[in-house]
């Protein structure tokens, strides 16, 4: 049989476009230490950090089978952010948690292997790693502490 390309960039797409038909905010949690990554370092924690990326908090949002890219105010300083797919370890609604974690090629998932992914709800994010552009003072508060992730079946 023939070697299929990755499914993840078409089920990164798929989710991002879920959550944002559904009028919630989609964040990703990025393996800051794989190659090609390119986010601002300073907002990093424990190798990973977590970006907003709504259309309301990025601007050109670019995301094909290889690379995730935009552009976004960290501290008010704008930044372009880039990816490669393969660096995205989750996507998820920050209001309800819903959204999926991408198991990485070779490791063994607890559910469907076939489909590389493990539904997830995350209970809550991490603040101190979110990055947001500037916006009015409207928002929800953030949850603090650690993200926890729960395996939906």
């Amino acid at each position: 049989m023939k070697d299929m390309t990755s499914n993840q960039p078409y089920l990164l797409r798929a989710f991002y476009d879920w959550i944002v038909d559904n009028g919630l905010t989609p964040y990703v949690v990025v393996d800051a230490n794989k190659d090609g990554v390119d986010v601002p370092r300073e907002f990093v924690q424990n190798g990973q950090i977590v970006l907003n990326i709504s259309p309301s908090a990025c601007v050109s949002l670019h995301l094909d089978l290889e690379i995730l890219s935009f552009q976004a105010r960290f501290g008010g300083t704008p930044r372009f952010i880039s990816m490669p797919c393969n660096a995205i370890s989750a996507i998820y609604a920050r209001e309800n948690g819903a959204g999926t974690v991408f198991v990485a090629e070779g490791e063994s998932a607890t559910t469907d292997e076939s489909q590389g992914t493990a539904d997830t709800k995350l209970e809550s994010v991490d603040s101190a790693s979110e990055q947001t552009p500037e916006q009015s003072d409207t928002k929800p508060p953030r949850p603090s502490g650690k993200p926890t992730l729960k395996v939906i079946k």
